[in-house]
């Protein structure tokens, strides 16, 4: 079996990016079984520095020439070896976290890398730094050339894709159009198949409360979604919607559904997050923070963290590696299932999947 070679970029360095990364990169050391080559991107003082911090291993730095024959754990620097303040907004940070995701995009595209899991980056550090997106969806776009992406997030069996996210409320309804919505449960029935479920479930949540309850809080439901949802039916596929966003995720957590696709950021982020994230009963601190957020659509695979660079804990050993263990878990289920079948994930063109043969050495 090939052994897969994911990279793990380490976002802003000033956060808990470094953390995260070397204690993921030590509990994978010690599964039993075939584990993927995993090289850490970034700041390689920063990682040194906090695995001395928590008596961890410090993988070892290597070039980019050497990604292909690299050992199981191993560093590639990106340029610059100044380390920001911990938990300090700067340009350098935002500067070391966008040449991080540029260096991993560059070797995915190579065939050189099976796929990329992020850290956190920190989106005023990066705007700072010059960088002016909203985050790593869209620079992952502008990096691969990509015209349209759709976020799933992810915890165990509990799937969300989202029809908009960065958007304003205000700007949802007019965002719900049809190709829209096509789109985004193409992506969604794919990525279900390359997990290994066969004809996927999936439910469209309503815009509206109670789907517009007949036209009286909306038509949005009536005139856009169930005219899509009933055609998709009459392909055969298991989709239904509109469903009432109030009951719809009841639904997804008792695995009647293997995916929502919810309409809006918090609609789809809140469940997520309110079953992925556990909170201590005593001080109401959170103690792990768990949940994968995959970018659908891209010519390779992006698998993140979900949730930011918690600069109040940076470097104090209070940072949780469970959701980078689960989104480097994830990138390997889909790059398992990509290379059983020789194809990319799907880009979209005019509204038709097509596919494009893997180039990797």
């Amino acid at each position: 079996m090939k052994i897969l070679r994911l990279a793990v970029t380490m976002g802003d360095p000033a956060g808990i990016g470094p953390e995260i990364i070397v204690k993921a990169f030590d509990e994978i050391s010690r599964r039993s079984g075939t584990a993927p080559q995993l090289v850490a991107i970034g700041s390689a003082v920063a990682l040194h520095q906090m695995a001395d911090v928590l008596k961890l291993p410090a993988p070892p730095v290597i070039n980019a020439d050497d990604v292909t024959t690299a050992g199981p754990l191993s560093v590639l620097p990106v340029d610059g070896d100044v380390v920001p303040a911990l938990g300090q907004v700067s340009p350098e940070g935002g500067r070391l976290a966008y040449l991080a995701i540029e260096t991993a995009v560059e070797l995915a595209l190579a065939g050189k890398i099976d796929g990329i899991v992020t850290a956190p980056l920190n989106k005023e550090a990066l705007n700072l730094a010059g960088y002016r997106y909203s985050g790593h969806t869209d620079m992952l776009a502008d990096l691969t050339g990509t015209r349209d992406t759709v976020m799933m997030l992810a915890h165990g069996s509990f799937r969300v894709t989202h029809l908009s996210t960065h958007v304003a409320l205000a700007d949802v309804p007019r965002l719900l159009t049809a190709d829209r919505l096509n789109h985004v449960l193409r992506l969604t029935h794919d990525a279900l198949s390359k997990l290994g479920i066969s004809d996927p479930r999936i439910a469209v949540a309503a815009l509206n409360p109670h789907a517009g309850e007949g036209g009286i809080f909306g038509r949005e439901d009536m005139d856009v979604t169930a005219p899509v949802v009933a055609e998709w039916q009459q392909q055969g596929y298991a989709v239904q919607g509109p469903v009432p966003g109030d009951t719809v995720f009841v639904n997804l957590r008792g695995e009647r559904y293997d995916a929502v696709v919810a309409m809006y950021h918090d609609q789809g982020h809140i469940p997520v997050k309110l079953l992925g994230f556990r909170t201590n009963p005593d001080t109401g601190a959170w103690e792990a923070l768990n949940g994968v957020n995959v970018t659908l659509g891209l010519p390779i695979i992006r698998t993140s963290v979900d949730h930011g660079t918690a600069f109040d804990i940076a470097g104090q050993n209070r940072a949780s590696a469970e959701s980078l263990v689960e989104a480097i878990d994830y990138a390997m289920a889909l790059a398992e299932a990509r290379n059983k079948t020789g194809q990319e994930l799907p880009s979209i063109e005019g509204g038709t999947i097509t596919w494009q043969k893997a180039n990797r050495p």
